[in-house]
């Protein structure tokens, strides 16, 4: 389970984000100046959402404390291209200007967890007897190769960096854009059938539950 610090003032934004965070099944901690976020470093979190306009430590001081590893997603109602810039250059690895989409947020964040994990342990993702070698492209269960397209890989990928959380069939094509341009919202559904196919041709074990109504997910060891 990943653990997000959420760096923001304003009583209503933060509860809207803890709320929807958690019942992705996020650990969600929060602070709401930026002396009591330098604080809360030590919960040690693997990615933390911080406004920019805060009391204490502004979000571009505590950004001076915060460990590189530490993925930093910049939150705010400043919208200039200099803004922008700046912060990305000082180290945060994304930027999203208030109001925004919470769907957008999400996809967001697991794109930071995502870039994170895979710098901070290698090439290979597991779940279960799932190996998923990011390097190769290559999948084995139980030691026995999975043999995928191009669109089942990235679906499997992602479903295994989104912390056992539903993914719905529309963020999930989202999120999978940029590695298959060719997938539609219609046929996720079908390539995820053809993927659990072949699960399954290897093991019993039930990697990817589908949700009713919902999504995806991976299923915990």
């Amino acid at each position: 389970m990943s653990r997000i610090l959420i760096v923001e003032d304003d009583e209503d934004i933060g509860a809207v984000v803890q709320r929807e965070l958690s019942k992705d099944g996020y650990e969600v901690i929060r602070a709401v100046t930026g002396t009591e976020g330098r604080m809360m470093l030590a919960r040690n979190p693997d990615l933390i959402l911080m406004d920019l306009m805060l009391p204490g430590l502004t979000g571009e001081e505590l950004l001076t404390h915060i460990p590189r590893e530490i993925p930093v997603i910049a939150v705010s109602a400043k919208s200039s291209i200099d803004d922008k810039v700046s912060l990305l250059t000082s180290g945060c690895v994304d930027y999203i200007t208030k109001p925004f989409d919470i769907k957008e947020l999400k996809a967001r964040v697991i794109a930071a967890l995502r870039s994170s994990e895979g710098r901070k342990g290698g090439a290979c993702i597991t779940s279960g007897d799932m190996v998923i070698n990011t390097d190769k492209h290559e999948v084995t269960i139980e030691g026995k190769e999975l043999k995928l397209t191009r669109t089942e890989y990235a679906i499997l990928k992602m479903l295994a960096t989104g912390g056992g959380r539903v993914i719905s069939k529309s963020e999930l094509l989202d999120l999978i854009r940029s590695e298959t341009p060719d997938c539609t919202e219609s046929s996720v559904k079908v390539h995820v059938s053809n993927l659990r196919r072949k699960i399954k041709d290897i093991t019993d074990t039930e990697y990817i539950e589908a949700v009713w109504g919902i999504g995806f997910k991976l299923k915990g060891d």
